[in-house]
């Protein structure tokens, strides 16, 4: 059957800090080989697990105010008290190509790229619990307690825009959140726009005068 090219699908994920929503990307990323993840810019510090340019582009407080004094950002946030946002040209041009693209924001950022996309799908990730929220918080072991606890006081906040959102995940049994996200996925790209796209060349032929 030949098909034609559809422009690349755009997926937005937000959580509040601690509900795993990294991890499901990362593993949803490597089962799903057309989805692209977008690396965002930051001017937080690097952690010693992470790598410039591929969990984040770590820029200084100077460079991120640059580059947003040249509107080169789809979205852009100040969380934590550190600056992260999305530039514009690296996400058309992964979906120029056709390939679909995740962006993995917080809620401030996804309401930017809404207005900006509105046809994108946006999921949002909840813990089952505050309690296993916490808990996920200390294991990581990345943060001092005076920032866990900072964390936890506004995660109420990100998780009160959970209805802005298109789809919701709670992220109690990993495997079981990892189905749904790809389920959302799947369901997105079998809609009626994109396979309208996909399938231009099959509809017209089918839908020709006799």
């Amino acid at each position: 059957m030949n098909k034609d090219p559809r422009s690349g699908l755009l997926f937005v994920v937000s959580a509040p800090s601690g509900a795993g929503k990294t991890t499901l990307v990362n593993a949803l990323l490597e089962a799903e080989n057309q989805l692209v993840a977008s690396v965002s810019h930051t001017t937080r510090s690097r952690r010693p697990q992470e790598h410039d340019g591929v969990n984040y582009h770590f820029v200084s407080e100077a460079e991120f105010r640059d580059m947003l004094d040249a509107d080169e950002f789809l979205e852009h946030a100040v969380v934590f008290g550190h600056y992260y946002g999305t530039a514009k040209s690296a996400v058309d041009e992964v979906l120029a190509q056709g390939r679909d693209v995740i962006l993995e924001i917080d809620w401030q950022g996804a309401e930017q790229v809404r207005q900006s996309y509105p046809d994108c799908c946006s999921i949002f990730i909840l813990p089952p619990s505050r309690a296993a929220l916490r808990e996920r918080l200390h294991a990581r072991g990345q943060d001092s307690p005076e920032v866990i606890a900072k964390r936890t006081a506004e995660a109420r906040e990100e998780m009160a825009n959970h209805g802005a959102f298109d789809y919701i995940v709670v992220n109690e049994d990993f495997s079981s959140a990892l189905d749904d996200l790809r389920s959302i996925i799947n369901a997105t790209r079998l809609g009626r726009i994109p396979k309208q796209q996909e399938l231009r060349s099959l509809l017209a032929d089918l839908l020709a005068d006799p």
